[in-house]
């Protein structure tokens, strides 16, 4: 395998551990694992976390859980909290409504030299990751953060190793929201924030992201990605984006995760898009027909090796699904992007069996209106 990191005699073996928690500071299963010698610190490279939440501009889990494990990592790192959490992809997601279960994804990579690459029919699992710069408050949901975004994906794509486009299954983007105090900043700045709605701020960074997603990934033309475009123009998404607000950053976090041949990880990924909340049967098809995995049968003995389901949950933005009225847009008690992760996370956790499940609420641009990208990963039968 080869890359900006890695030739030809250096292949890239990824691990992933799905490790559960009782709140977002509690790293105990992970130091476990650590003391155990199953997992190596200095090999992490990203974490993906699901914390119990709302989800929302004031859902501090998320900060708090980036802040827990920049303090676990950074002494192992040989490094400050802060600089810990420049050198791996912390990513964070409020939102453990209905069946869904508080846990930690975390991706390990470590280059092996010297050994002889696997056949090239034989794609594996690789990841990268990049940063962006930070964003100004006006920023955000425009052109910048799009254009920034593809770019990132871009170099994460390098680091990975992967060099074409349709190698990607799953882009896992961080990104910014609005604060008041942001949108105060902008003003004295002399420049007009995208909306002065904090909640709605979300939606744009989401939006926006995504649209950076699918520049990179050659999914929607360039000259039809503007300004006026974000959260308007619901043609225009990627299959493969997903983004997650959080008031704990300034930057976009961009995790790339794909296959490459020669690769020595012993796991699979694929991926598909759900047309709407309810979509269970492209899941099973994409378990099926790529992973052989008969997942109507509880009794499978293969179901273990499937490690976690990464997805989007959207309330369809015209109140329907499938010709059927919903009111998750019209719930002033609880918010819609509530619900979907509620109804996507019962959905797909019937066909995972089990609900340590990454869905994330809000599929601005992220597959079509009120579906959303899913992704499956394998461990393979001789790595089990």
């Amino acid at each position: 395998m080869s890359g900006v990191q890695g030739g030809p005699a250096r292949q890239q073996r990824v691990g992933v551990h799905r490790i559960a928690c009782s709140g977002p500071g509690d790293l105990s299963g992970v130091q476990a694992l650590v003391d155990a010698g199953t997992l190596v610190p200095a090999d992490i490279v990203a974490v993906m976390g699901k914390t119990e939440g709302n989800g929302c501009v004031n859902d501090h889990t998320r900060e708090y859980a980036s802040m827990a494990w920049s303090q676990l990592l950074a002494p192992h790192l040989g490094c400050t909290p802060a600089q810990a959490a420049q050198r791996v992809a912390l990513v964070m997601s409020g939102g453990t409504e209905g069946v869904l279960s508080p846990h930690f994804t975390v991706f390990t990579r470590r280059w092996l030299e010297g050994v002889a690459p696997r056949a090239e029919g034989a794609p594996r699992l690789v990841i990268g990751t990049a940063h962006t710069r930070d964003f100004a408050p006006h920023e955000l949901g425009r052109m910048p953060q799009i254009e920034a975004t593809a770019q990132a994906v871009r170099a994460a794509m390098a680091e990975a190793g992967i060099q074409r486009v349709q190698d990607v299954h799953f882009v896992q983007v961080k990104c910014p929201l609005l604060t008041s105090a942001r949108v105060q900043q902008a003003l004295a700045e002399g420049h007009e924030p995208r909306t002065r709605d904090t909640y709605e701020s979300m939606g744009y960074s989401r939006g926006a992201s995504a649209l950076g997603v699918a520049l990179a990934l050659d999914e929607v033309p360039a000259d039809r990605v503007d300004d006026a475009a974000v959260l308007r123009d619901w043609s225009l998404f990627s299959g493969r984006a997903s983004a997650s607000a959080g008031i704990e950053l300034d930057h976009n976090v961009v995790i790339v995760l794909g296959e490459a041949a020669g690769a020595a990880s012993p796991y699979r990924i694929a991926h598909t898009v759900m047309r709407d909340a309810v979509d269970a049967a492209a899941v099973r098809t994409l378990l099926r027909e790529r992973f052989d995995l008969d997942m109507d049968r509880d009794t499978d003995p293969d179901a273990g090796r499937l490690v976690n389901l990464l997805a989007k949950a959207e309330a369809s933005p015209d109140g329907l699904v499938r010709g059927q009225r919903h009111t998750m847009l019209n719930d002033s008690d609880i918010n819609a992007t509530r619900h979907a992760r509620a109804a996507v996370g019962g959905v797909l956790a019937s066909i995972a069996g089990h609900s340590a499940l990454y869905v994330s609420g809000g599929a601005e641009h992220q597959g079509p209106a009120g579906g959303g990208p899913v992704a499956a990963i394998l461990q393979l039968k001789d790595a089990a």
